[in-house]
């Protein structure tokens, strides 16, 4: 005698475990950072396009860029990762993806940032490695 294997299958009076609240609240605020760190970063992008002396390099750095490069650097991801929390807030699948995918790219850029302006670059750091979490454990609650 052969078993049956068992499936779970939904039936249509079953109802839908509703999203956990503070995983909702988690996703909501990681969007939140994203359109707040994203335009954060568009700003210090446009600083360094308008003004090439407010960010002084340390010397012998790995990364070494002029102030315009950087300034281009942010301003482009700043747009991309608030756009990214704006479909994060929406409910996109996309969105977490890229999401995750742009806040790690921000991190790297913020590594290589660090001799212009460390504070600003590790707080960005902090808030890259909140969403990533975030999004990868709790992102499918926001999408129900």
């Amino acid at each position: 005698m052969t078993q049956q294997p068992t499936q779970n299958y939904r039936t249509a009076g079953e109802a839908v475990e509703p999203p956990s609240g503070v995983a909702t609240g988690f996703i909501v605020f990681a969007g939140v950072m994203m359109i707040m760190s994203g335009a954060f970063q568009a700003i210090a992008g446009v600083v360094a396009l308008f003004e090439n002396e407010f960010y002084v390099a340390t010397r012998n750095y790995l990364l070494q860029f002029d102030a315009t490069s950087w300034g281009w650097i942010h301003l482009l991801l700043g747009l991309l990762v608030l756009f990214a929390g704006i479909a994060v807030l929406s409910g996109q699948t996309w969105g977490r993806i890229v999401g995750i995918i742009l806040a790690v790219v921000s991190a790297l850029t913020s590594f290589a940032f660090i001799p212009y302006y460390p504070f600003w670059a590790l707080a960005i750091i902090a808030l890259d490695v909140f969403v990533i979490w975030a999004l990868a454990a709790h992102g499918r609650d926001i999408a129900r």
